[in-house]
Protein backbone atom coordinates (compact mmCIF):
# COMPACT_ATOMS: atom_id res chain seq x y z
CA UNK A 1 0.00 0.00 0.00
CA UNK A 2 1.83 3.32 -1.21
CA UNK A 3 1.79 6.37 0.97
CA UNK A 4 -0.42 9.27 0.43
CA UNK A 5 1.87 11.05 -0.71
CA UNK A 6 3.49 8.11 -3.35
CA UNK A 7 -0.33 7.48 -3.91
CA UNK A 8 -0.87 11.39 -5.55
CA UNK A 9 2.16 10.78 -7.76
CA UNK A 10 1.49 7.48 -8.78
CA UNK A 11 0.90 8.57 -12.24
CA UNK A 12 4.23 10.02 -12.08
CA UNK A 13 6.22 7.90 -11.03
CA UNK A 14 4.94 5.05 -13.56
CA UNK A 15 4.94 7.11 -16.30
CA UNK A 16 8.84 7.52 -15.21
CA UNK A 17 9.02 3.61 -15.29
CA UNK A 18 7.68 2.63 -18.72
CA UNK A 19 9.90 5.68 -20.17
CA UNK A 20 13.07 3.94 -18.30
CA UNK A 21 12.56 0.54 -19.35
CA UNK A 22 12.01 1.93 -23.47
CA UNK A 23 15.06 4.07 -23.39
CA UNK A 24 16.45 0.57 -21.94
CA UNK A 25 15.13 -1.95 -23.96
CA UNK A 26 16.19 0.33 -27.38
CA UNK A 27 19.50 0.89 -25.85
CA UNK A 28 19.89 -2.64 -25.60
CA UNK A 29 18.47 -3.11 -29.18
CA UNK A 30 21.08 -1.10 -30.20
CA UNK A 31 23.73 -1.54 -28.48
CA UNK A 32 26.74 -5.07 -29.31
CA UNK A 33 25.18 -7.66 -27.40
CA UNK A 34 28.90 -8.39 -25.92
CA UNK A 35 27.77 -5.24 -24.15
CA UNK A 36 24.60 -6.22 -22.02
CA UNK A 37 22.85 -3.57 -20.30
CA UNK A 38 19.64 -5.62 -19.41
CA UNK A 39 21.18 -5.03 -15.23
CA UNK A 40 19.93 -1.82 -15.93
CA UNK A 41 16.25 -3.01 -15.46
CA UNK A 42 17.22 -2.80 -11.84
CA UNK A 43 16.17 0.82 -11.70
CA UNK A 44 12.94 0.54 -13.14
CA UNK A 45 12.14 -1.87 -10.90
CA UNK A 46 13.04 -0.48 -7.44
CA UNK A 47 11.62 2.56 -8.42
CA UNK A 48 8.32 1.07 -9.52
CA UNK A 49 8.16 -0.99 -5.83
CA UNK A 50 7.22 2.36 -4.34
CA UNK A 51 3.92 2.41 -5.70
CA UNK A 52 3.07 -0.74 -6.65
CA UNK A 53 2.10 -4.30 -5.05
CA UNK A 54 4.18 -7.13 -4.80
CA UNK A 55 2.65 -9.30 -7.15
CA UNK A 56 2.57 -6.24 -9.97
CA UNK A 57 6.96 -5.72 -8.59
CA UNK A 58 6.88 -9.59 -9.51
CA UNK A 59 5.19 -9.35 -12.81
CA UNK A 60 7.01 -6.05 -13.60
CA UNK A 61 10.32 -7.98 -13.30
CA UNK A 62 8.98 -10.97 -15.03
CA UNK A 63 8.07 -8.43 -17.87
CA UNK A 64 11.76 -6.99 -17.84
CA UNK A 65 13.26 -10.28 -18.03
CA UNK A 66 11.22 -11.05 -21.74
CA UNK A 67 12.08 -7.61 -22.60
CA UNK A 68 15.83 -8.25 -21.57
CA UNK A 69 15.80 -11.42 -23.53
CA UNK A 70 14.36 -10.17 -26.51
CA UNK A 71 16.27 -7.32 -27.25
CA UNK A 72 20.10 -8.25 -25.80
CA UNK A 73 21.07 -10.16 -28.85
CA UNK A 74 21.86 -13.53 -27.56
CA UNK A 75 20.59 -16.38 -29.24
CA UNK A 76 18.09 -18.41 -26.61
CA UNK A 77 18.82 -21.93 -26.59
CA UNK A 78 17.37 -24.32 -23.88
CA UNK A 79 20.88 -25.02 -22.27
CA UNK A 80 21.57 -21.12 -22.34
CA UNK A 81 18.26 -19.34 -22.50
CA UNK A 82 16.68 -20.92 -19.73
CA UNK A 83 19.36 -20.49 -17.30
CA UNK A 84 19.78 -16.77 -18.05
CA UNK A 85 16.13 -16.43 -18.03
CA UNK A 86 15.73 -17.89 -14.72
CA UNK A 87 19.11 -15.59 -13.62
CA UNK A 88 17.42 -12.42 -15.13
CA UNK A 89 13.73 -13.14 -13.26
CA UNK A 90 15.11 -13.78 -9.99
CA UNK A 91 17.38 -10.89 -9.94
CA UNK A 92 14.40 -8.37 -11.07
CA UNK A 93 11.94 -9.87 -9.01
CA UNK A 94 14.21 -10.18 -5.86
CA UNK A 95 15.13 -7.09 -6.45
CA UNK A 96 12.50 -5.23 -6.44
CA UNK A 97 10.27 -7.55 -3.81
CA UNK A 98 13.49 -6.33 -1.46
CA UNK A 99 12.93 -2.35 -2.14
CA UNK A 100 8.84 -2.98 -1.88
CA UNK A 101 9.77 -4.48 1.46
CA UNK A 102 11.96 -1.44 2.18
CA UNK A 103 9.95 0.76 1.14
CA UNK A 104 6.64 -0.55 3.36
CA UNK A 105 8.69 -1.01 6.20
CA UNK A 106 10.06 2.72 6.21
CA UNK A 107 6.48 4.10 5.48
CA UNK A 108 5.47 1.80 7.97
CA UNK A 109 7.87 3.13 10.65
CA UNK A 110 7.00 6.62 9.36
CA UNK A 111 3.19 5.88 10.07
CA UNK A 112 4.17 5.01 13.35
CA UNK A 113 6.62 7.84 14.26
CA UNK A 114 3.61 10.17 13.37
CA UNK A 115 1.06 8.08 15.66
CA UNK A 116 3.88 8.47 18.29
CA UNK A 117 4.06 11.62 17.87
CA UNK A 118 0.13 12.05 17.89
CA UNK A 119 -0.21 10.73 20.80
CA UNK A 120 3.02 12.30 22.65
CA UNK A 121 1.19 15.33 21.69
CA UNK A 122 -2.27 14.57 23.16
CA UNK A 123 -0.69 13.45 25.92
CA UNK A 124 0.71 16.48 26.64
CA UNK A 125 -2.16 18.33 26.00
CA UNK A 126 -4.13 16.49 28.57
CA UNK A 127 -1.26 16.56 31.02
CA UNK A 128 -1.55 20.37 30.80
CA UNK A 129 -5.10 20.68 31.25
CA UNK A 130 -5.20 18.14 34.33
CA UNK A 131 -2.18 20.07 35.77
CA UNK A 132 -4.49 23.47 34.89
CA UNK A 133 -7.51 21.81 36.44
CA UNK A 134 -5.50 20.81 39.34
CA UNK A 135 -3.77 23.78 40.05
CA UNK A 136 -7.10 26.47 39.34
CA UNK A 137 -9.06 23.81 41.31
CA UNK A 138 -10.67 25.41 44.80
CA UNK A 139 -10.67 21.97 46.17
CA UNK A 140 -6.94 20.96 47.59
CA UNK A 141 -5.91 17.63 45.89
CA UNK A 142 -2.25 16.18 46.78
CA UNK A 143 -1.00 12.55 46.28
CA UNK A 144 1.56 10.79 48.80
CA UNK A 145 3.31 7.68 48.50
CA UNK A 146 3.28 4.76 50.95
CA UNK A 147 5.84 7.17 53.53
CA UNK A 148 3.27 9.86 53.51
CA UNK A 149 5.08 12.15 52.08
CA UNK A 150 3.70 14.46 49.84
CA UNK A 151 4.71 14.67 45.79
CA UNK A 152 1.75 16.58 44.55
CA UNK A 153 -0.19 19.33 46.17
CA UNK A 154 -2.13 22.13 44.06
CA UNK A 155 -2.11 25.72 45.73
CA UNK A 156 -5.38 25.13 47.38
CA UNK A 157 -3.55 22.70 49.38
CA UNK A 158 -0.97 25.23 50.40
CA UNK A 159 -4.29 27.55 51.25
CA UNK A 160 -6.20 25.11 53.46
CA UNK A 161 -3.02 24.04 55.55
CA UNK A 162 -1.59 28.04 55.11
CA UNK A 163 1.68 27.14 54.05
CA UNK A 164 3.74 28.98 51.04
CA UNK A 165 3.75 27.82 47.92
CA UNK A 166 5.81 24.50 47.46
CA UNK A 167 6.89 23.98 51.09
CA UNK A 168 4.04 20.82 51.24
CA UNK A 169 5.50 18.65 48.59
CA UNK A 170 8.56 16.57 49.91
CA UNK A 171 7.21 16.41 53.44
CA UNK A 172 4.64 14.14 55.25
CA UNK A 173 1.22 14.53 55.42
CA UNK A 174 1.23 13.42 58.94
CA UNK A 175 1.38 16.73 60.98
CA UNK A 176 -1.63 18.00 58.95
CA UNK A 177 -3.95 14.89 58.17
CA UNK A 178 -2.79 11.46 60.21
CA UNK A 179 -5.91 9.73 58.77
CA UNK A 180 -4.65 9.88 55.69
CA UNK A 181 -1.16 7.93 56.93
CA UNK A 182 -3.19 5.44 58.47
CA UNK A 183 -5.39 3.94 55.28
CA UNK A 184 -4.16 0.28 55.34
CA UNK A 185 -3.13 0.44 51.68
CA UNK A 186 -0.53 2.66 51.99
CA UNK A 187 1.29 0.09 54.18
CA UNK A 188 0.52 -3.29 52.35
CA UNK A 189 -0.84 -2.30 49.10
CA UNK A 190 -2.40 -5.47 49.26
CA UNK A 191 -6.03 -3.56 48.54
CA UNK A 192 -7.17 -0.41 46.93
CA UNK A 193 -9.53 1.93 48.13
CA UNK A 194 -12.21 4.57 46.40
CA UNK A 195 -14.45 6.31 49.71
CA UNK A 196 -14.72 9.32 51.07
CA UNK A 197 -14.46 9.75 54.99
CA UNK A 198 -14.72 12.83 57.45
CA UNK A 199 -11.50 13.68 60.15
CA UNK A 200 -10.00 16.42 61.60
CA UNK A 201 -7.41 18.24 59.95
CA UNK A 202 -4.81 21.04 61.16
CA UNK A 203 -2.95 23.86 59.78
CA UNK A 204 0.08 25.34 60.26
CA UNK A 205 -0.73 27.00 63.03
CA UNK A 206 -2.06 24.57 64.71
CA UNK A 207 -6.03 25.56 64.07
CA UNK A 208 -8.28 21.92 63.52
CA UNK A 209 -10.53 21.59 61.03
CA UNK A 210 -13.21 19.36 59.44
CA UNK A 211 -12.38 17.95 57.07
CA UNK A 212 -14.64 15.61 54.12
CA UNK A 213 -11.49 13.55 52.17
CA UNK A 214 -12.55 12.20 49.29
CA UNK A 215 -9.70 9.44 48.62
CA UNK A 216 -8.50 6.51 46.18
CA UNK A 217 -5.42 4.29 46.74
CA UNK A 218 -3.83 2.62 43.62
CA UNK A 219 -0.18 1.06 43.14
CA UNK A 220 2.60 2.03 40.43
CA UNK A 221 6.32 0.62 40.19
CA UNK A 222 7.59 2.49 42.50
CA UNK A 223 4.83 1.63 45.34
CA UNK A 224 1.44 2.42 46.35
CA UNK A 225 0.17 5.99 46.10
CA UNK A 226 -3.00 7.86 47.90
CA UNK A 227 -4.58 10.76 45.98
CA UNK A 228 -7.05 12.68 48.22
CA UNK A 229 -9.46 15.59 47.35
CA UNK A 230 -9.94 17.49 50.84
CA UNK A 231 -12.83 20.16 51.84
CA UNK A 232 -13.23 22.49 54.90
CA UNK A 233 -16.44 21.68 56.19
CA UNK A 234 -15.89 23.25 59.60
CA UNK A 235 -18.48 26.14 58.51
CA UNK A 236 -20.91 23.43 57.62
CA UNK A 237 -20.83 22.00 60.97
CA UNK A 238 -21.02 25.88 62.28
CA UNK A 239 -24.25 26.46 60.14
CA UNK A 240 -25.47 22.59 61.12
CA UNK A 241 -25.08 23.28 64.78
CA UNK A 242 -26.64 26.90 64.86
CA UNK A 243 -29.34 25.28 63.10
CA UNK A 244 -29.74 22.54 65.56
CA UNK A 245 -29.66 25.68 68.26
CA UNK A 246 -32.17 27.56 66.64
CA UNK A 247 -34.51 24.37 66.32
CA UNK A 248 -34.17 23.58 70.04
CA UNK A 249 -34.58 26.99 71.06
CA UNK A 250 -37.68 27.41 69.05
CA UNK A 251 -39.02 24.06 70.26
CA UNK A 252 -38.55 24.73 73.52
CA UNK A 253 -40.21 27.87 73.85
CA UNK A 254 -42.89 26.28 71.88
CA UNK A 255 -42.76 23.40 74.63
CA UNK A 256 -42.83 26.11 77.29
CA UNK A 257 -45.72 27.97 76.11
CA UNK A 258 -47.76 25.02 76.11
CA UNK A 259 -47.04 23.92 79.73
CA UNK A 260 -47.94 26.98 80.49
CA UNK A 261 -50.88 27.31 79.09
CA UNK A 262 -51.70 24.10 80.53
CA UNK A 263 -50.67 25.59 84.01
CA UNK A 264 -53.00 29.00 83.66
CA UNK A 265 -55.24 26.50 82.93
CA UNK A 266 -54.83 24.74 86.32
CA UNK A 267 -54.47 27.92 87.78
CA UNK A 268 -58.13 29.55 86.81
CA UNK A 269 -59.70 26.53 87.89
CA UNK A 270 -58.02 26.78 91.94
CA UNK A 271 -58.37 30.54 91.43
CA UNK A 272 -62.05 29.94 90.31
CA UNK A 273 -62.29 27.68 93.92
CA UNK A 274 -60.30 29.66 95.86
CA UNK A 275 -62.88 32.31 95.00
CA UNK A 276 -66.06 30.65 95.73
CA UNK A 277 -64.56 29.88 99.40
CA UNK A 278 -63.57 33.18 99.86
CA UNK A 279 -67.17 34.44 99.30
CA UNK A 280 -68.73 31.57 101.38
CA UNK A 281 -66.46 33.23 104.46
CA UNK A 282 -65.80 29.62 106.02
CA UNK A 283 -62.19 30.85 105.72
CA UNK A 284 -61.93 34.20 105.40
CA UNK A 285 -59.36 34.32 108.35
CA UNK A 286 -57.44 31.70 107.81
CA UNK A 287 -53.64 32.91 106.73
CA UNK A 288 -52.79 29.81 104.70
CA UNK A 289 -55.76 29.95 102.69
CA UNK A 290 -54.94 33.48 101.76
CA UNK A 291 -51.20 32.54 101.19
CA UNK A 292 -53.14 29.58 98.76
CA UNK A 293 -54.36 32.55 96.73
CA UNK A 294 -51.51 34.76 96.57
CA UNK A 295 -49.56 31.82 95.65
CA UNK A 296 -51.89 31.00 92.74
CA UNK A 297 -51.99 34.72 91.46
CA UNK A 298 -47.94 34.36 91.31
CA UNK A 299 -47.94 30.81 90.20
CA UNK A 300 -50.65 32.31 86.36
CA UNK A 301 -48.09 35.29 86.12
CA UNK A 302 -45.31 32.61 85.78
CA UNK A 303 -47.23 31.08 83.47
CA UNK A 304 -48.31 34.28 81.51
CA UNK A 305 -45.65 34.14 79.06
CA UNK A 306 -46.80 33.04 75.62
CA UNK A 307 -45.40 31.93 72.92
CA UNK A 308 -43.58 34.37 70.63
CA UNK A 309 -43.83 34.03 66.44
CA UNK A 310 -40.53 33.51 64.64
CA UNK A 311 -41.01 35.33 62.08
CA UNK A 312 -37.97 37.17 61.68
CA UNK A 313 -36.66 33.68 61.07
CA UNK A 314 -38.60 32.89 57.60
CA UNK A 315 -37.20 33.49 54.52
CA UNK A 316 -37.80 33.22 50.80
CA UNK A 317 -37.23 29.21 50.40
CA UNK A 318 -37.43 27.36 47.00
CA UNK A 319 -39.97 24.63 46.92
CA UNK A 320 -38.87 22.61 44.18
CA UNK A 321 -35.66 22.50 45.60
CA UNK A 322 -36.83 21.86 49.36
CA UNK A 323 -38.79 18.97 47.91
CA UNK A 324 -35.78 17.88 46.44
CA UNK A 325 -33.66 17.62 49.85
CA UNK A 326 -36.80 16.21 51.80
CA UNK A 327 -36.81 12.96 49.37
CA UNK A 328 -32.97 12.68 49.71
CA UNK A 329 -33.38 12.92 53.80
CA UNK A 330 -36.16 10.45 54.26
CA UNK A 331 -35.93 8.52 50.53
CA UNK A 332 -33.16 5.81 52.12
CA UNK A 333 -35.31 5.42 55.77
CA UNK A 334 -38.88 4.37 53.49
CA UNK A 335 -36.84 1.90 51.33
CA UNK A 336 -35.50 0.55 54.50
CA UNK A 337 -39.67 0.09 55.68
CA UNK A 338 -40.88 -1.14 52.52
CA UNK A 339 -42.70 2.14 52.26
CA UNK A 340 -43.27 2.79 48.50
CA UNK A 341 -43.58 6.44 48.41
CA UNK A 342 -45.13 8.71 45.24
CA UNK A 343 -44.04 12.64 44.70
CA UNK A 344 -46.79 14.05 42.78
CA UNK A 345 -44.50 17.37 42.37
CA UNK A 346 -45.72 19.73 39.38
CA UNK A 347 -43.10 21.40 37.38
CA UNK A 348 -43.24 24.82 38.83
CA UNK A 349 -44.35 25.90 42.27
CA UNK A 350 -43.55 29.52 43.54
CA UNK A 351 -41.17 30.46 46.25
CA UNK A 352 -42.59 30.45 49.80
CA UNK A 353 -42.33 32.56 52.80
CA UNK A 354 -40.68 29.87 55.35
CA UNK A 355 -38.01 28.97 58.10
CA UNK A 356 -36.55 26.04 55.74
CA UNK A 357 -35.02 24.30 59.07
CA UNK A 358 -38.51 24.56 60.82
CA UNK A 359 -40.53 23.49 57.62
CA UNK A 360 -37.92 20.44 57.78
CA UNK A 361 -38.49 19.22 61.15
CA UNK A 362 -42.47 19.52 60.22
CA UNK A 363 -42.24 17.35 57.44
CA UNK A 364 -39.40 14.50 59.27
CA UNK A 365 -42.64 14.80 62.05
CA UNK A 366 -45.47 14.00 59.40
CA UNK A 367 -43.10 11.47 57.53
CA UNK A 368 -42.05 9.40 60.94
CA UNK A 369 -46.13 9.12 62.05
CA UNK A 370 -46.86 7.75 58.62
CA UNK A 371 -43.82 5.22 59.05
CA UNK A 372 -44.95 4.10 62.56
CA UNK A 373 -48.74 3.96 61.41
CA UNK A 374 -47.79 1.66 58.05
CA UNK A 375 -45.20 -0.47 60.56
CA UNK A 376 -45.89 -4.16 59.43
CA UNK A 377 -47.90 -3.33 56.16
CA UNK A 378 -46.91 -5.44 53.18
CA UNK A 379 -48.73 -2.45 51.17
CA UNK A 380 -47.56 0.77 52.56
CA UNK A 381 -47.75 3.37 50.82
CA UNK A 382 -46.91 6.95 51.21
CA UNK A 383 -48.23 10.12 48.70
CA UNK A 384 -46.82 13.58 48.73
CA UNK A 385 -49.14 16.06 46.35
CA UNK A 386 -48.14 19.71 46.01
CA UNK A 387 -50.95 22.09 44.86
CA UNK A 388 -50.43 25.60 43.75
CA UNK A 389 -53.22 27.98 44.77
CA UNK A 390 -52.94 31.67 44.79
CA UNK A 391 -50.68 33.21 47.72
CA UNK A 392 -50.42 30.05 49.07
CA UNK A 393 -49.09 26.29 48.55
CA UNK A 394 -50.83 23.12 49.70
CA UNK A 395 -48.23 20.00 50.37
CA UNK A 396 -50.29 17.43 51.35
CA UNK A 397 -48.83 13.69 52.93
CA UNK A 398 -51.05 11.00 53.06
CA UNK A 399 -50.83 7.06 54.21
CA UNK A 400 -52.77 3.99 53.95
CA UNK A 401 -52.73 3.51 57.14
CA UNK A 402 -55.11 2.75 59.71
CA UNK A 403 -56.26 5.82 59.84
CA UNK A 404 -56.73 8.45 63.13
CA UNK A 405 -58.90 7.39 65.79
CA UNK A 406 -59.33 10.60 68.04
CA UNK A 407 -58.84 13.35 65.04
CA UNK A 408 -60.34 16.13 67.81
CA UNK A 409 -57.20 14.82 69.84
CA UNK A 410 -54.90 15.58 67.37
CA UNK A 411 -53.12 18.85 67.88
CA UNK A 412 -53.19 18.82 71.31
CA UNK A 413 -50.31 18.60 73.75
CA UNK A 414 -49.78 15.86 76.55
CA UNK A 415 -51.86 13.27 75.32
CA UNK A 416 -52.27 10.20 77.67
CA UNK A 417 -52.06 7.98 74.48
CA UNK A 418 -49.28 9.29 73.31
CA UNK A 419 -45.66 7.34 72.15
CA UNK A 420 -43.77 10.48 73.94
CA UNK A 421 -44.76 13.76 74.97
CA UNK A 422 -47.49 13.94 72.68
CA UNK A 423 -46.18 17.08 71.47
CA UNK A 424 -44.89 16.45 67.92
CA UNK A 425 -48.16 18.09 66.05
CA UNK A 426 -48.62 20.48 68.43
CA UNK A 427 -45.07 21.37 67.74
CA UNK A 428 -45.80 21.25 63.92
CA UNK A 429 -48.63 23.36 63.53
CA UNK A 430 -47.06 25.84 66.26
CA UNK A 431 -44.22 25.61 63.92
CA UNK A 432 -45.73 26.62 60.85
CA UNK A 433 -48.05 29.24 62.38
CA UNK A 434 -45.04 30.70 63.27
CA UNK A 435 -44.34 31.97 60.00
CA UNK A 436 -47.50 32.71 58.67
CA UNK A 437 -48.34 28.92 57.05
CA UNK A 438 -50.69 26.24 58.62
CA UNK A 439 -51.13 22.53 59.32
CA UNK A 440 -54.36 20.65 59.55
CA UNK A 441 -55.50 17.06 59.16
CA UNK A 442 -57.74 15.96 56.87
CA UNK A 443 -60.50 13.21 57.37
CA UNK A 444 -60.89 10.10 54.92
CA UNK A 445 -59.26 6.79 54.37
CA UNK A 446 -55.13 6.59 56.22
CA UNK A 447 -54.25 9.80 57.82
CA UNK A 448 -53.72 13.19 55.51
CA UNK A 449 -52.34 16.44 56.80
CA UNK A 450 -52.18 19.16 54.73
CA UNK A 451 -49.08 21.82 55.27
CA UNK A 452 -50.09 25.30 54.21
CA UNK A 453 -46.75 27.64 53.05
CA UNK A 454 -47.81 31.22 52.11
CA UNK A 455 -46.15 32.16 48.92
CA UNK A 456 -44.22 35.39 47.76
CA UNK A 457 -46.73 37.91 45.55
CA UNK A 458 -46.34 41.23 44.84
CA UNK A 459 -47.83 43.85 47.03
CA UNK A 460 -50.29 44.97 44.60
CA UNK A 461 -51.13 41.18 44.40
CA UNK A 462 -51.47 40.86 47.86
CA UNK A 463 -53.52 43.82 48.43
CA UNK A 464 -55.76 42.78 46.25
CA UNK A 465 -56.32 39.33 47.77
CA UNK A 466 -57.28 41.26 51.58
CA UNK A 467 -59.66 43.25 49.68
CA UNK A 468 -60.98 39.76 48.25
CA UNK A 469 -61.09 38.48 51.70
CA UNK A 470 -62.59 41.28 52.55
CA UNK A 471 -65.32 41.21 50.21
CA UNK A 472 -66.32 37.80 50.78
CA UNK A 473 -66.30 38.26 54.62
CA UNK A 474 -69.02 41.03 54.13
Amino acid sequence: MATPRFQGDRHKVLFMVAALIAVIAFADWQINREVPVGFLYLLPIVLASRVLTRLQTALLGIGCTFLAETFDGYQWTLLSGAPRDLLYATAFTGIGLFAYEISAGRRAAVSHVSQLENEIRARREVEEQLEILVESSPVAIITVDEQGSVLLANDAAHRLFELQQGNLIGHTIRPFMPSLVNIPDLRTGQQSFRTVMQCKGRRQNGEIFIADVWFSTYRTNAGPRLAAMIVDTSEDLRDREEAGLHQLLTGSRILIGAVSHEIRNICGAIALVHENLSRSGILAQNQDFEALGTLVIALERIAAMELRQTKNEATTVELLSFLDELRIVIGPSLREDDIEADWIIPSALPVVWADPHSLMQVFLNLTKNAQRALANRRDARIQVVAVAEPQRVLITISDNGDGVSNPELLFKPFQAKATAAGMGLYLSRALMRSFGGDLRYLPGNGASFTVEIASIVDTDERSHGREGQAAAGR
